[in-house]
Order: structure tokens, then C-alpha cells, then sequence
């Protein structure tokens, strides 16, 4: 567990070619949003691999200051030639992603395993 800032932790696995990231906002009151693309960025030039599935089933709403570090996060990935997936993400965060009109910039799985294989996505 690497905690970034109060009630922001991170549980992190590798895989094989891939580095999964599991984000859990603790605190949902919690007005600081850390460096998320920094810090899951540094995780990747670690582990050597520049593809992360990003499980967001430990966040609740998503923020306008998350979804910009996600955004930032992706234009670095992209840099590299690598990949980023969202997995587990609710169905009001995916209503988000649409609303601000973001929701085909970030390929969005159900689970681990449909984002590594790439499965077509389906709410959950």
C-alpha cells in the first residue's frame, strides 16, 4: 500500500507487461487530490512497463482535479507507445466521463481481466 496524501493510497501488483493500480480514496471529503499522474508515472518507469490498468472502484465521484491527472497521465503514456485502461469504474463515473465528454479518450473495462485482454467494455 503507498499512501499519497491523507485518505489517497494506492495498492500496486505487476503482471506481466502490465502494472495494475488500484486507486482508493479513503476520504471522499478530502479537498487535497494528490499528484496522481506523477506518482503512478514514476510506478511505471519502476516496473519498466508503460501499461497500467487503473482500478477505480475505490473512488466515488469522480472529480474535475482527478479526471485532469488522468488526462495528464494519458498524454505521458501515450508519449511512450504504452496503454491505459480504466477498470471498475461506476456507472455514475462513467456518466461523468460522458458528460465532459471524455468517455472515448479512456478505454474502459468492467474488470482486470477484460482490460488486459482488451474485451469490449460493459458497465458493471
Amino acid at each position: 500500500m503507498l499512501t499519497l496524501a491523507p485518505g489517497w493510497e494506492l495498492e500496486v501488483e505487476r503482471g506481466p507487461n502490465w502494472l495494475f493500480v488500484r486507486i482508493l480514496n479513503l476520504d471522499p471529503d478530502s479537498s487535497e487530490i494528490p499528484d496522481l499522474a506523477d506518482h503512478i508515472w514514476s510506478l511505471l518507469q519502476q516496473h519498466l512497463t508503460y501499461r497500467v490498468v487503473l482500478e477505480m472502484d475505490g473512488i466515488g465521484l469522480l472529480r474535475s482535479e482527478l479526471i485532469g491527472e488522468l488526462i495528464r497521465l494519458q498524454r505521458r503514456i501515450c508519449q511512450q507507445g504504452g496503454l491505459l485502461r480504466l477498470a471498475g469504474l461506476s456507472a455514475e463515473n462513467r456518466r461523468v466521463l460522458e458528460t465532459c465528454g471524455l468517455a472515448d479518450r479512456f478505454p474502459i473495462y468492467g474488470c482486470r481481466r477484460d482490460a488486459v485482454l482488451g474485451c469490449p467494455s460493459k458497465p458493471r
